[in-house]
């Protein structure tokens, strides 16, 4: 079976994703974790070297600017799942307004980012990279609060990762994932909606919903 856009929109709405053994693996395998992880939109923590990062830190957010230097920026490690054609595909969605990046720029280049699928209220994160100190975390604190503003519920990251946990998120068993997607598929959010927030703006409006 071929990897295809609809496909793997109709595998996001069934809780199932796909990944590649590595870059120059021709073939594509579906994952459905027992424990799955979620970022918890009213839990995110930002810590006060992060609020501090985040304040002072000379950044420039973006929103679908450069979404295939976001991929290829979560690729470009010594092993990676995204292999050529689940990058093609993710490029694909992004076209067809189902796939969006958030970018973290310092002093004219890309300094780190994240991208994920929207699907209704879910949104599926994907990948993120750092080139600078704490730009991951800087892209997940305004990723969080895009989604707040823009209507979604769910934020799915696929794994925990001692990264994410320090970050607010949590696992949760597949049943109780299930449940949230099927909630969150019949709401109506909109990525591209909200306006970027200025740092003080955002950590006002994240201590209020931590």
């Amino acid at each position: 079976m071929s990897l295809t856009a609809d496909l793997l929109l109709h595998a996001y709405s069934a809780g199932v994703f796909p990944m590649a053994e590595h870059r120059d693996d021709p073939d594509v395998f579906w994952v459905d974790p027992k424990r799955r992880g979620i970022l918890p939109l009213d839990g995110f923590r930002i810590s006060r070297s992060l609020a501090k990062r985040i304040r002072n830190g000379g950044f420039e957010i973006t929103v679908n600017r450069d979404f295939a230097g976001v991929v290829d920026g979560c690729a470009d490690r010594a092993e990676t799942w995204i292999s050529a054609e689940i990058r093609d595909r993710y490029l694909e969605l992004h076209t067809m307004g189902n796939a969006h990046s958030l970018e973290v720029w310092h002093q004219g280049e890309l300094a780190g980012g994240t991208y994920g699928v929207s699907l209704g209220g879910a949104f599926f994160g994907e990948s993120m990279f750092s080139r600078r100190r704490d730009a991951s975390k800087v892209a997940l604190a305004y990723l969080t609060d895009r989604l707040v503003q823009a209507g979604y519920s769910l934020c799915d990251t696929q794994f925990l990762t001692p990264h994410l946990e320090s970050l607010g998120g949590i696992e949760v068993s597949r049943a109780r994932y299930r449940a949230l997607l099927r909630d969150a598929l019949s709401k109506d959010a909109d990525f591209t909606r909200p306006a970027v927030p200025g740092p003080q703006l955002l950590l006002q409006r994240m201590t209020q919903t931590s």
